[in-house]
């Protein structure tokens, strides 16, 4: 919940202080830092009795000449399961690379609703590696490789010449995992044009 209020209080800040944008938008060669970050598999991150479904990802993106843009990002994802009173932390760290395509923008490119397919790997962690619990029963599921792909449906707007909040739905599909192979992502995030 806390984390959920310091987003609220960003954005609305960004907002207020957003200037008027006059720049071309996606430009050739334009590379971005993006930070986004939201729940997984619901709309709320917490919920009662301790769980946390949320994730976290930085990417850089690289604008093409046809207003497509590449995407090379790192991202962390936690899942908590609940277990006579305990809880059970899924951790995935995961690299991606994708492509991403404008699918409805106005004549400035000011607004733009993207898609986009990536490539995902990495590794996930189960209880922090703690296979035994409080009550002496064993975890199952261990550590393991992940691999799959993810699709995302981005909408995007400039806030100022160099500024962009971004409202994502990611569906993941990663294997490897004995702990559920489906995860939907969903949520908010900022992209400072760097160059």
């Amino acid at each position: 919940m806390y984390m959920q209020r310091i987003l609220f209080i960003l954005i609305a800040c960004l907002l207020l202080c957003g200037t008027q944008a006059n720049a071309q938008r996606d430009l050739s060669g334009q590379t971005g830092l993006q930070l986004t970050t939201g729940s997984v598999n619901r709309f709320l991150s917490w919920k009662s009795g301790g769980e946390c479904h949320y994730f976290t990802s930085l990417a850089l993106t690289r604008t093409n000449r046809n207003h497509t843009h590449w995407f090379f990002g790192v991202d962390y994802l936690q899942k908590d399961y609940t277990y006579e009173g305990e809880v059970i932390p899924k951790a995935q760290f995961t690299g991606e690379i994708g492509y991403f395509i404008p699918v409805l923008s106005d004549r400035g490119r000011n607004v733009c609703l993207r898609v986009g397919l990536s490539a995902l790997g990495g590794y996930e962690v189960v209880n922090w590696s703690e296979s035994l619990l409080h009550d002496g029963s064993r975890l199952t599921n261990k550590d393991c490789f992940l691999y799959g792909g993810g699709l995302t449906a981005a909408f995007e707007t400039y806030l100022s010449d160099r500024l962009v909040l971004l409202m994502q739905v990611k569906q993941r599909a990663l294997f490897g995992t004995a702990a559920g192979n489906f995860h939907t992502e969903v949520g908010l995030g900022l992209r400072i044009i760097i160059n």
